[in-house]
């Protein structure tokens, strides 16, 4: 939870409960405005969201209230239908393929997700109110308020793992816990990256690097800028990001050109992208978020009609960690996917969490039993490669 995991403060009488709210009703609502305000995606990051990316997700609100009637946290979450087979891939759900030329919606949900449609989650504790006490409030009243938005499936979206200890009430009612895809996080604390390479990396390892970067060795006219504002050229950004998307085989948001030119000009203080140019035509961007000691990776877009035969993915890695070591950053951390790059320039774990469960108890049972062979985590052959895989689990 960053730096605010509050002690306890309440009375013994006092008691809480949730309700649903929409984003309308949190106009001029203090607890909103101040939530996730340690955290690099604030409440700014979930309006943004909430204004850009509508097209699959619904998004409501949980107020959590006192028994006097006072609102004192707020924690987002969204509605959307929920394929639970879609990061095993077409190879090992060919006979689910089947079925559904005849039953279109066989092992799709409508889910209740709390957390964020774009992003790790966290609990929304304040000074007021500890992060035990919201988990507490949370897991008594959400498979009632599941139920009465016509939610089957609840799911706790990518909490980290820091919140398993607290998330443990969410356990004791039936819920299951299984690893999400991992981020991870690179320590960049050094004066240079070629120290980094130097200090860091295994000699075979900065071999097959230094090759890599070689093919763009030669080409003269890359150079790179870093804006906190795209507005002016996102319309090149998002071809890019979009040739990133439509390859990944693991798809569940997909961001729009509204999402990059409005998360600029009201999070400037957060956001950083970074653009990479040959000549006068984009190639490559990275979209990146700051907080306190650490550069977020958070979006990537590339031109692959160069990309592949330049090595861009690691001349642009390349020189966000060199901005990152110039501007006193020491953490270079990145969202999920791509393992093998990140394995090799020997980034860590950085595990983040799901807790699921069915509104109904008999279905649950079958569910519980289910979720760790079908969350892709267990196929990803390269993550097993990290020396910190068992973490995970």
């Amino acid at each position: 939870m960053g730096a605010i995991i509050p002690g306890i403060s309440r009375t013994p009488r006092e008691s809480f409960s949730i309700s649903v709210v929409s984003r309308a009703e949190l106009s001029g609502c203090a607890p909103w405005t101040s939530t996730f305000a340690d955290q690099r995606k604030d409440h700014r990051y979930y309006e943004i969201l909430d204004d850009t990316l509508r097209d699959n997700f619904e998004y409501r609100y949980f107020a959590i209230v006192d028994n006097n009637g006072q609102v004192r946290a707020i924690q987002p979450f969204f509605l959307v239908d929920q394929d639970i087979l879609e990061g095993l891939g077409a190879e090992r759900i060919h006979w689910i393929s089947l079925v559904r030329r005849f039953y279109p919606r066989f092992l799709k949900l409508r889910a209740l997700m709390v957390g964020c449609s774009a992003g790790e989650a966290h609990l929304a504790a304040t000074e007021a109110l500890p992060v035990h006490i919201v988990a507490e409030t949370l897991s008594n009243g959400i498979v009632e308020q599941a139920r009465s938005l016509n939610a089957q499936l609840i799911i706790l979206k990518e909490f980290p793992s820091r919140y398993r200890e607290v998330l443990h009430c969410f356990v004791q009612r039936g819920f299951t816990r299984a690893p999400s895809m991992p981020m991870t996080m690179l320590d960049i604390g050094y004066d240079s990256f070629d120290a980094y390479t130097e200090k860091a990396l295994k000699s075979s390892s900065r071999r097959k690097l230094r090759k890599k970067l070689a093919a763009t060795a030669g080409v003269s006219d890359i150079r790179m800028s870093v804006t906190d504002d795209a507005a002016s050229f996102v319309d090149e950004i998002y071809p890019l990001y979009l040739q990133v998307f439509e390859r990944s085989k693991m798809q569940f948001e997909k961001l729009t050109k509204d999402f990059f030119r409005q998360i600029g000009q009201r999070m400037s203080d957060k956001v950083r992208f970074f653009a990479w140019r040959r000549g006068n035509t984009l190639v490559a961007f990275s979209l990146c978020m700051v907080q306190g000691d650490s550069l977020y990776a958070e979006y990537v877009g590339f031109d692959y009609t160069v990309a592949l035969d330049l090595h861009l993915y690691h001349y642009i890695v390349r020189d966000m960690i060199s901005w990152g070591i110039s501007n006193g950053y020491k953490w270079f951390r990145s969202s999920g996917l791509n393992y093998d790059p990140k394995l090799h320039m020997r980034h860590r774990l950085d595990p983040i969490d799901l807790y699921a469960r069915h509104t109904s108890a008999l279905a649950n049972a079958i569910f519980r039993l289910a979720l760790p062979w079908i969350v892709p985590v267990r196929y990803d052959a390269t993550l097993k490669l990290f020396p910190d895989y068992g973490e995970l689990w």
